[in-house]
């Protein structure tokens, strides 16, 4: 398993009630972003999501399986919407399977995020024309929402990897190493993400 438009620099903090408005948060994912420092990137996302409304009401008995199917045809539209979606599946109890890969320059995009919402995003970028620097970050969940999701069952872990060649001013990685694949000034982030609790991950890269 290998493992996004515009998303805020700072997320707010998000309670279960916006959960429950339809969101999408991350089970189990690998996400993998290789970034240069001329602004190119290609960025994978690869793992299990779940709806949490549909998960709610299944596990409350509030979901009839005939209105479990509809829901699941309008989360498959949903992904379907965005081009980089190259594999959904869905599974059981409001689980499902999304890979998702797409490639660019960020210097003219300004932003990319899966998943592909103004208002919902699991991990993204965004680059700042000003000081010429790049903000990656994962969802920022405030604590006492993770714990509602950790108390009805829901729960997330995975890796996030960033290959870069460019300068990185500040992360809060698991793990910094020389990146063998590719070479020259690469270096791999790592960010071993073990539950809900973990820290957002967050890196600013400065670009040239």
């Amino acid at each position: 398993m290998s493992k996004i438009s515009a998303f805020k620099t700072i997320a707010l903090p998000v309670f279960l009630s916006v959960f429950l408005s339809g969101c999408y948060m991350p089970i189990r994912f690998d996400a993998e972003i290789e970034i240069h420092r001329t602004g190119s990137f290609d960025m994978k996302f690869d793992g299990y999501l779940a709806s949490v409304e549909l998960y709610k009401g299944l596990r409350e008995g509030k979901i009839t399986p005939a209105e479990e199917q509809k829901k699941i045809a309008i989360i498959k539209t949903d992904f379907s919407r965005d081009p980089s979606v190259k594999e959904f599946k869905y599974f059981t109890k409001g689980h499902f399977k999304v890979n998702w890969h797409h490639n660019g320059d960020l210097i003219r995009s300004k932003s990319v995020s899966f998943f592909n919402s103004t208002s919902e995003y699991i991990i993204g970028m965004r680059y700042n024309k000003k000081n010429r620097q790049i903000t990656m970050s994962t969802k920022s969940v405030k604590k006492s929402a993770k714990q509602q999701l950790r108390d009805i069952g829901l729960d997330w872990s995975g890796k996030v990897r960033v290959f870069t060649d460019a300068k990185v001013l500040s992360h809060n990685a698991t793990t910094v190493a020389k990146n063998k694949r590719l070479g020259g000034r690469f270096m791999t982030y790592t960010w071993d993400i073990k539950n809900i609790f973990a820290p957002t991950s967050n890196m600013v890269i400065q670009i040239y």
